[in-house]
């Protein structure tokens, strides 16, 4: 009690940053919708809600959005967007979130979300056009899903501490036994579990059948006591790859770049089944209190500028076509992002999207097994 008391009391003293603030409540189990009117931040009322992964609470994203209205967006996270979905529908409102490319029909059917203006999507002809018109993003006028950021989830090892004894990159590294209690994965059945479903050798660009579902499943029995951590925490992640306590993970493509960066021996698996591959995006709630500043978010996040951050600083692939032309070419080539996005995201394998009965019964099963079942 003594703790939270000095926290209101720093917040009110206006002794906090919104960061911080956010970072100290979610420690202490407070899901910001939940405090009173009166002790929220004052900018949070001025301020548009991206509700979006760990992690992309990043500045570097919203430089226009910041230079327009004078300061950040208000960060609130979730783990996966499965929990960030299950949250809308309990009824927390924001401007705008933040799913992938398979979710779009579900999180359209659900009610809760309007399309965008096209006329208001400032950056509208410079995107890819086979990004914004992947299945359910666009309807006439409208823009109902606008793709961000694309790339892929495979596996980041340390090349010093993972012998393959001359195979090939395989899926099946992760089962090795050599390595039990020194593998992480991401804690979220839209990549991990899809992932055993690659390996199981299901054709996850079709609708799942229950056999689908069952193999799958019985591959994920089979890597659950090899897990030493789940997480949704890149950076807690990467410190436990550089320290070696972990030796290969389920990563996305930021993990290597920035191991790399700091001069760990890594790789970015290509695994022989093919990696899982992705686009994200953002969509607009069909309540967001604050419809100018929700553009602005949109707009910030498919500029140029926004583009050639991520691809610098993530190592992730952008939807503004224009980015390409400004980044360095010898880093697209290193990153495998000198090609198109249908060139790259069909050189692995992207889920469609699922019914919301097979969803639901995907991220049970997902959950059931982590915790032993």
């Amino acid at each position: 009690m003594k703790t939270t008391n000095e926290f209101l009391a720093r917040l009110r003293d206006g002794q906090l940053s919104r960061r911080q603030a956010l970072k100290a409540l979610g420690a202490m189990g407070f899901a910001v919708g939940t405090l009173p009117i009166g002790m929220r931040m004052a900018s949070a009322a001025e301020s548009a809600t991206y509700f979006t992964w760990g992690g992309y609470d990043d500045d570097g994203f919203f430089g226009p959005y910041i230079g327009k209205n004078g300061g950040s967006p208000n960060y609130v996270t979730y783990g996966d967007a499965e929990e960030g979905f299950t949250k809308m529908k309990a009824g927390f409102v924001v401007d705008v979130a933040h799913p992938c490319a398979n979710d779009v029909p579900r999180w359209k059917d659900s009610g809760m979300f309007q399309a965008m203006d096209k006329g208001r999507l400032e950056h509208y002809s410079d995107l890819f056009g086979a990004l914004v018109n992947l299945p359910g993003a666009s309807e006439g006028n409208g823009q109902w899903f606008m793709p961000f950021d694309w790339g892929a989830t495979s596996i980041t090892y340390r090349t010093d501490l993972v012998d393959l004894g001359g195979k090939e990159e395989s899926w099946e590294m992760l089962l090795d036994p050599k390595y039990k209690g020194r593998i992480a994965v991401i804690d979220s059945a839209a990549d991990t579990w899809y992932c055993m479903a690659i390996l199981a050798g299901v054709d996850i660009a079709k609708p799942l059948s229950a056999a689908d579902i069952d193999k799958t499943n019985a591959l994920m029995k089979k890597l659950r006591p090899q897990v030493r951590m789940f997480t949704n925490d890149m950076t807690s992640l990467a410190q436990a790859m550089a320290s070696g306590e972990i030796a290969m993970a389920i990563t996305w493509n930021e993990t290597p770049v920035g191991l790399a960066g700091e001069g760990h021996a890594v790789r970015f698996a290509s695994p022989k089944e093919g990696a899982l591959t992705w686009c994200c995006g953002v969509m607009m709630h069909k309540d967001a209190p604050n419809i100018d500043g929700a553009y602005d978010i949109v707009n910030s996040m498919s500029s140029r500028e926004t583009g050639v951050y991520i691809i610098d600083s993530w190592g992730y692939g952008h939807s503004n076509s224009e980015s390409f032309k400004m980044a360095d070419p010898g880093v697209l080539a290193q990153l495998g992002l000198d090609k198109d996005p249908v060139a790259y995201l069909n050189a692995g394998h992207m889920s469609t999207p699922q019914s919301d009965a097979v969803e639901t019964q995907v991220n049970r099963d997902f959950e059931a097994i982590k915790t032993g079942f």
